[in-house]
């Protein structure tokens, strides 16, 4: 059954429910969205396939990618991960996500973005959503209680207008409606900046450890190594933004002098070749106030980015995306369980952004170092930790007392050496050189 408002007039299309942004976010909201039998019009500004960091997949999002379809689809272009090598000076250790509390999927995948995002993309347009490439918006023209106009420009720079009764922004990093609402800050608990790029010739890890991604800690940051299946990896650097600042190369001789200052990496890349040219990004975390308003919601990085060393990004995009489509389907149903499907779905997202917040702040803090490379299942304190890495971060209660542990144990751990954290804590938030350190 079709819900829709209208179809076409002239210059003038109607729909239901118009989705700004065609990555996973807005592929999701507008697949599930479409199923219902709802209108959907999704604007993206590029084309499928299109580059894209934010490679590695969490156990927990493979519930969500078999409820869109497209879990056998990412399958055959994913290489599995069972879990993380963490890299420490000469130290490293391999979690697995198979020891998480409460039982989870014991791997999840690494994915080339330009193919996974194009999965579901086209997911949604076989669901029924009408998609439009090469359109960029331009401008939401929001009409209290009335339906909005939301005004785009095609590849062609032709003008196009959509009328619609919901607005979905999905716009990621781009953040649309908050560069014409205003509200976007950048985040005071986290300052960060990354350079990265595709290598070939980068060794794996041995046996059923090949597609594990390996996370490595250096003076000004920590690195990702995300292997694919057809033999590329992603290597980058997060780090703080006045070290990028100071960069007087080129950046691809800049990620090489960096991949120099964390000797178990650049032993690991030795004979490793760019196979594409560096990139570099600034202003890298940052949050919105609020997510919702009268006839719209933001899903995914469109509200809110922290840093992409939990692999956080998808598996709270997607999320997003299937609560805000309960919400949206609410609304255009007049249902009185809209306010609380977005309360829900408000909550939800506070709660999974919240959760990943307070790990990824001390992730670079020495006593958080110390504590991770230190195997401790007292109290069930490191299965609790993996079934947050596994992306357990919504409802699991049965983690509760052993995270509480584990953030007793940080804080005690971070007492015992208050100087070299606290100079940690300053570096992070605000991007102070580094200390020297003996």
């Amino acid at each position: 059954m079709t819900h829709a408002i209208g179809n076409a007039t002239g210059n003038l299309s109607r729909c239901d429910v118009l989705v700004i942004g065609g990555g996973p976010a807005g592929s999701a909201v507008s697949a599930l969205l479409a199923e219902r039998g709802w209108h959907v019009e999704v604007l993206e500004k590029d084309q499928h396939p299109r580059f894209h960091i934010g490679e590695s997949l969490l156990p927990q999002t493979l519930p969500m990618l078999e409820r869109l379809g497209v879990l056998a689809e990412v399958e055959k272009i994913g290489l599995r991960k069972y879990g993380a090598e963490l890299v420490s000076h000469d130290r490293s250790r391999t979690v697995y996500f198979g020891l998480a509390l409460g039982g989870a999927r014991p791997y999840a995948y690494q994915v080339r973005r330009a193919d996974f995002d194009r999965i579901l993309f086209e997911n949604c347009t076989a669901k029924g959503a009408r998609t439009h490439t090469g359109v960029r918006a331009r401008q939401v023209e929001f009409r209290p209680g009335r339906t909005s106009l939301v005004h785009a420009q095609d590849g062609q720079g032709h003008a196009r207008t959509w009328e619609t009764r919901f607005v979905v922004d999905a716009t990621g990093r781009d953040t649309f409606l908050s560069g014409q609402l205003g509200g976007k800050r950048r985040n005071p608990h986290h300052n960060s900046a990354a350079i990265f790029s595709h290598f070939e010739g980068v060794p794996r890890l041995g046996g059923r450890d090949e597609g594990n991604i390996s996370i490595a800690w250096f003076e000004h940051g920590w690195f990702w190594v995300i292997p694919f299946k057809d033999g590329i990896t992603s290597v980058g650097a997060v780090c703080w933004p006045a070290y990028l600042q100071s960069r007087q190369t080129d950046p691809d001789q800049f990620l090489w002098d960096t991949i120099a200052l964390c000797p178990p990496l650049a032993e690991r890349m030795q004979h490793a070749k760019l196979a594409m040219p560096a990139h570099a990004t600034g202003n890298y975390s940052y949050q919105r106030k609020s997510m919702r308003g009268e006839g719209y919601i933001m899903v995914g990085d469109a509200f809110a980015f922290i840093d992409p060393v939990f692999s956080s990004g998808v598996h709270l995009a997607l999320n997003s995306a299937t609560l805000g489509a309960r919400a949206v389907d609410a609304y255009l149903r007049a249902s009185p369980e809209y306010p609380a499907q977005l309360r829900r779905f408000e909550r939800s997202v506070r709660r999974g952004v919240g959760t990943f917040s307070w790990f990824i702040y001390r992730f670079t803090q020495p006593a958080f170092r110390e504590l991770f490379m230190s195997p401790n299942s007292f109290l069930k304190m490191e299965e609790a930790v993996l079934s947050i890495l596994a992306g357990d971060v919504f409802q699991n209660r049965r983690a509760a007392l052993p995270i509480w542990l584990f953030k007793l144990s940080y804080y005690l751990v971070s007492l015992k050496d208050i100087r070299r954290n606290w100079a940690a804590f300053r570096q992070r938030m605000e991007g102070v050189p580094a200390p020297r350190t003996a």
